[in-house]
């Protein structure tokens, strides 16, 4: 029994913050309709974005977390700025090569500027260890869950009530209608590439704040694209669910089967959502009619 509630806590956590990136994978292919495959990458230099201010910088952790985010925000920008903007209209697989290029080219400027040797990363999140049942875990654990939790209501609540939040669902829905209304497509697919690279760089810093930084935190990244599959490509909930599932599924796999297996289970999973649901647990389902 404390096998399981010590691998349950490990599947939760690394569930929700699988959930936090593809949260912005989701936002960023509602809005535009690109598939971001440099996620993985943003969760990957979030780490470090945060790692260069708290521990080169000697920032204190709520600057350094501060400094985190508004890299994010700029990289996000420049990103659909300087490089997804002058792609509209393309195939789709054109963008599709765009950011796998781009996931690439990230992935060299991290080792360029940090190297590839993992690094330790000093804990701002409280790593006693508690004890649940018979079960010893790390506090660390727990509150990743509990922050990545409220980062994670914190956006459903700004898509829902705050005014950019609406505009932005708006051109999910509808960017033809969202244009006749005066909402600005091209700010809110801005804003969508700021939030996604938002949401994946603090999920990335929560587990840089576990496990260290190094360049093994983007293939834990690539695990978003499982996620997504599950959960639906354009539903929010869905990447929560997502993350939840293939987290858990990974955790107890490692656990009760062994190492290996684990790493390739979700995209075994991937594959049998395809075949059985293609449009994800709770995705949309379309029909094109012509």
């Amino acid at each position: 029994m404390d096998l399981f509630v010590q691998l349950t806590v490990t599947g939760l956590t690394n569930g929700a913050i699988l959930s936090l990136a593809a949260l912005g994978f989701v936002l960023i292919y509602k809005s535009s309709d690109v598939l971001n495959f440099a996620q993985g990458e943003f969760l990957l230099l979030g780490a470090y974005f945060a790692y260069a201010a708290i521990v080169q910088g000697g920032l204190p952790w709520p600057v350094g977390m501060a400094i985190t985010v508004g890299c994010a925000v700029a990289m996000g920008l420049v990103v659909e700025r300087l490089v997804l903007r002058p792609m509209v209209g393309e195939p789709v697989i054109s963008l599709i090569m765009v950011t796998i290029g781009l996931a690439s080219v990230l992935r060299a400027i991290v080792g360029l500027i940090w190297g590839t040797q993992p690094r330790p990363f000093p804990a701002f999140i409280p790593s006693e260890p508690v004890t649940i049942g018979a079960a010893t875990v790390g506090s660390d654990r727990l509150w990743a869950i509990v922050v990545a939790g409220v980062l994670l209501a914190g956006f459903t609540l700004f898509f829902r009530l705050t005014r950019q939040g609406i505009a932005m669902r708006a051109v999910a829905d509808d960017q033809q209608a969202a244009m006749s209304m005066g909402i600005s497509v091209n700010r809110v697919f801005g804003w969508a590439w700021a939030i996604g690279a938002v949401s994946a760089a603090l999920g990335g810093a929560i587990l840089a704040n576990i496990v260290g930084v190094g360049p093994e935190l983007g293939h834990f990244g690539l695990y978003v694209f499982p996620v997504v599959i599950v959960g639906g490509l354009d539903s929010i909930p869905g990447a929560v669910v997502g993350g939840l599932i293939i987290g858990l599924l990974q955790a107890y796999t490692r656990g009760y089967v062994g190492d290996g297996l684990d790493q390739v289970l979700p995209y075994i999973v991937l594959v049998g959502i395809l075949l059985v649901r293609p449009y994800g647990l709770f995705g949309e389902q379309r029909v094109e009619r012509v």
